[in-house]
């Protein structure tokens, strides 16, 4: 029948190939969306993980996990009414065994950025954009937020030993890494997926110095640092260290930079200092 097509015709198939090769395209990785995941590290956070959820620009992320590393308030049940996605440790295990859980299962649900959020509301998270749309553009690995380029932190309520400790170590880690950041020992940060599958955090403390760690360990596999400013609050319901903790802290990160040296200088290997794709190869 004159103007029909039949299955051998070369301009119906080519109209077919052009049409699938445009949804292959809509479909192609360039267009897909990031899937952004925001991970909570709660211990004891009942009187202020609602206000914390509430101020997150939720149009921005496609999930929010809630890892409880044994509270003991009502953190959970909290957690449950919100309809997170929650996570609890059998026990209290510390702040970085709780990080662990909230990457390894940010991972598994399928995410492109992971934001760690902490939920006692000192870090405002209506800056959950900014801190990730350098990664979003490409221009970075990770991004941290720091509370030294939004004004001055012990207006801000910052106890003046901590202010001071922080600005010691955080001298010491950049003339000891080679960067110039504000500061390291911030709680809000974002990781592009490759970082977490890349670094071996699970070798890394189950304390407070999983925050750095994990910072030298992108250094040495060379990921991109930025930073965004972030004002924060410090009142009573916010978790804040104590003087000997802190002190415990900062011992930490002095012993984690002696055996950063030693890997880098005296090649003294680490496992912890190795990206985990580098130990091993599929055999053709």
């Amino acid at each position: 029948m004159p103007g029909s097509a039949s299955k051998g015709d070369p301009g119906l198939s080519s109209v077919l190939e052009a049409a699938h090769g445009e949804e292959l395209a809509s479909h192609g990785p360039e267009s897909r969306t990031p899937k952004i995941i925001v991970v909570m590290p709660a211990y004891n956070a009942a009187k202020t993980l609602k206000i914390t959820y509430d101020a997150i620009p939720h149009q921005t992320i496609d999930q929010i996990i809630l890892v409880d590393d044994g509270s003991t308030d009502k953190t959970l049940e909290i957690a449950r009414d919100l309809h997170l996605t929650v996570f609890v440790h059998t026990r209290n295990f510390g702040y970085g065994a709780n990080q662990k859980t909230c990457y390894t299962e940010a991972l598994k649900e399928g995410a492109d950025i992971v934001v760690m959020l902490h939920p006692d509301y000192q870090y405002d998270p209506t800056l959950l954009p900014e801190i990730i749309a350098p990664i979003e553009a490409g221009k970075a690995d990770i991004v941290l937020g720091s509370r030294f380029l939004s004004g001055s932190t012990m207006q801000q309520g910052m106890p003046w030993w901590k202010f001071l400790g922080n600005k010691f170590l955080t001298a010491l880690e950049n003339g000891t890494l080679g960067l110039n950041l504000s500061e390291y020992h911030t709680g809000y940060r974002a990781y592009n997926r490759r970082v977490l599958e890349e670094i071996p955090f699970s070798l890394n403390s189950d304390k407070f110095v999983f925050d750095q760690e994990i910072l030298v360990q992108a250094k040495h596999l060379d990921f991109t640092i930025q930073e965004v400013p972030v004002p924060t609050k410090y009142f009573p319901e916010a978790s804040n260290a104590s003087f000997v903790d802190s002190v415990i802290y900062g011992v930490s990160i002095l012993m984690l930079l002696g055996r950063y040296f030693a890997h880098r200088v005296f090649h003294i290997e680490s496992r912890q200092f190795q990206s985990f794709n580098a130990r091993y190869r599929r055999v053709q």
